[in-house]
């Protein structure tokens, strides 16, 4: 079976990747030339680990090609995934004009049966809208196709995504045709072996759910969040009270952990699109609507935690800050809380310094006047104060010694409640965490 990804971000590279990895012929498409000739020079544009491998395996092998022709890359496949980027507009509501440009194009060059599938994120409706799209295409030319539309919603998480693809939780297949349904079972059929398990439905559903998962995750994060300023008033240890509620399977331990709150490039963008979604059928979505206000008011909350560190000033401060991604093992920072943080430090009169172990190429072009460090240590030194923004896996045994001989202060804020706060504070340092 042939397979064409359009679009070779994030998650069409990681999905073109790993369908290769299953003995798939894949080609991945993209108008952007200078990243379709570093694909085929070995350059991966991203961090994700594993993929650079993964990537140059499959190529070797021959199962998996880069290109610029689109219209081929079509026309030699039975199945097209849309794999494009679908940004939040200013009124929270997802930007398709991506999408359309692909889908039209596809109808341009459509010739014999294809099965037409979004893997991008997009609002529930949008799988009608591309048919639609295609079909205005191949009747311009005044032609006649067989065509389906289906929805594959990405469960990708950025920085284990590979995993996440080779051994997931659950698939969702939403198509309104047997032929279709059956051609996807037979592209997951690899994953039937491992028992994973498949839902299939219809399109509608299967677009709301990638919604309605992240929506929920990101709500888990803003209760936590919620109960950790509880319990820095009343004297509670938010790790304790997280995994106590962990412990029920009804809730389970997974996303209740404090801190600045959620960023990156799903949690934020879906749960505005939801949000807006819902306000277009007339309805509030209360619940979401809340989870968004509560993590938008976050990063000036731990700005203020980090202020509150330094005795209630920072103008003339130099502070460090660990981490700039918005997560570990990514170079990702859109909508990373950092940048929020950094900024917010700078306007009130700090001077930031920061390390990260692969963002900080990406966060230099769009922070003004942060020096970017060698190392965490480079950062320590002559700060007044260290914050712990994201949880590298490096930034978990520092040689606190070393640390606090370089820092000007002993001041330490830990955002993501990576040490524990007697040992510390036993140490000499002025330690501050979250919840705790």
């Amino acid at each position: 079976m042939n397979l064409c990804v359009i679009g070779t971000g994030y998650v069409g590279l990681v999905t073109g990747a790993c369908f290769a990895e299953f003995g798939i012929h894949v080609v991945c498409t993209d108008n952007d030339e200078a990243k379709i000739g570093g694909l085929k020079d070995g350059s991966i544009p991203i961090y994700e680990p594993g993929l650079e491998g993964l990537v140059q395996r499959n190529a070797e092998a021959g199962r998996l090609a880069f290109t610029t022709d689109t219209p081929a890359a079509i026309d030699s496949s039975l199945v097209v995934l849309i794999a494009v980027p679908t940004s939040s507009q200013s009124d929270g509501s997802t930007d398709l004009s991506a999408v359309e440009a692909v889908a039209r194009e596809i109808g341009r060059h459509l010739d014999g049966y294809k099965v037409i599938v979004t893997k991008s994120t997009v609002p529930v409706g949008t799988a009608v809208k591309v048919r639609s799209w295609v079909q205005e295409e191949v009747e311009a030319r005044g032609s006649i196709a067989h065509f389906s539309v289906a929805s594959n919603p990405e469960f990708l998480r950025e920085g284990a995504a590979i995993g996440d693809f080779m051994r997931p939780d659950r698939v969702v297949i939403g198509a309104d045709d047997e032929e279709a349904k059956a051609i996807l079972r037979d592209v997951y059929r690899p994953l039937y072996l491992n028992e994973t398990p498949v839902v299939i439905t219809d399109v509608a559903t299967a677009e709301l759910t990638k919604y309605a998962a992240n929506a929920f995750l990101a709500t888990k994060i803003a209760f936590i969040n919620e109960i950790a300023d509880l319990c820095e008033r009343v004297g509670a240890d938010v790790q304790a009270v997280a995994r106590a509620m962990g412990l029920d399977r009804r809730i389970g331990g997974k996303f209740l952990h404090a801190g600045p709150g959620f960023g990156g490039s799903c949690f934020p963008k879906d749960t505005d699109s939801l949000a807006h979604f819902a306000r277009s059928l007339g309805d509030d979505f209360q619940i979401v609507e809340a989870v968004i206000r509560a993590n938008r008011g976050r990063r000036g909350r731990m700005v203020e935690k980090i202020v509150g560190a330094l005795d209630g000033g920072v103008a003339g401060c130099r502070v460090a800050l660990l981490g700039l991604s918005f997560k570990p093992e990514t170079d990702d920072i859109r909508d990373a809380p950092s940048i929020d943080i950094a900024r917010g430090l700078q306007e009130r009169g700090a001077q930031v310094c920061a390390f990260d172990p692969a963002a900080m190429d990406a966060a230099s072009s769009v922070l003004r006047d942060v020096e970017m460090c060698e190392d965490a240590y480079a950062a320590c030194r002559d700060a007044d104060a260290l914050v712990l923004v994201t949880e590298w896996n490096q930034f978990r045994m520092l040689d606190l010694g070393r640390v606090k001989d370089l820092l000007k202060k002993p001041v330490i804020v830990d955002l993501r409640n990576i040490y524990d706060p007697e040992p510390m504070r036993r140490q000499g340092f002025v330690y501050v965490c979250v919840g705790r």
